[in-house]
């Protein structure tokens, strides 16, 4: 019986939210790393910082990503850009005691040049854009933070410039299985 990756980490995530509200930093990395839609894409998270306050992805050009030009193809660079400031935020909040919902609402990007070498990019949340967050959602019980992301090579080149705009929400409904469709 062939045992669905992706149901396996969606499930281990669900039950280390369960015991504790939030993840720990090695289950998180490791859970990524694996997770089907980045790997296959050759998408690896090189790690979030203790505090989640900033990850660091490298995307490793591959037979798996390389389009007919033998560069990346552009949607593994817009992959890679998806999910790392929402799951900061989620991390952060729920460490102070925030039960909430985080996702990107939004995101653009404009490619520079052809990918034809191994790409990083770096997240940064600033203590400042966590309290700007936390007196959003105590004032309307929710915040948007709109970041730019530069996707470069090793030497600092810039391959691609996105926009993220992550969305996050106080739950009002705690129970979450119910929250993540089970």
């Amino acid at each position: 019986q062939i045992i669905n990756s992706t149901l396996v980490i969606r499930l281990l995530l669900i039950q280390q939210a369960e015991n504790s509200m939030k993840y720990s930093n090695n289950l998180l990395n490791w859970a990524l790393r694996l997770y089907p839609p980045l790997f296959f894409n050759r998408i690896w998270l090189k790690g979030f910082s203790k505090d989640f306050t900033s990850c660091k992805v490298k995307i490793f050009k591959s037979l798996l990503n390389t389009n007919f030009n033998g560069t990346i193809f552009g949607g593994t660079i817009f992959s890679a850009t998806d999910p790392f400031y929402a799951l900061c935020y989620y991390q952060i909040l729920h460490k102070r005691g925030f039960k909430v919902q985080t996702w990107l609402k939004s995101a653009s990007i404009q490619y520079k040049k052809p990918a034809d070498q191994h790409l990083y990019l770096e997240f940064n949340v600033s203590e400042q854009d966590i309290d700007e967050a936390i007196n959003s959602m105590n004032s309307i019980g929710k915040f948007v933070k709109t970041y730019e992301i530069l996707i470069k090579d090793k030497d600092g080149v810039i391959y691609a410039v996105a926009q993220n705009e992550v969305y996050g929400r106080l739950l009002k409904n705690t129970n979450l299985k119910e929250v993540a469709g089970f």
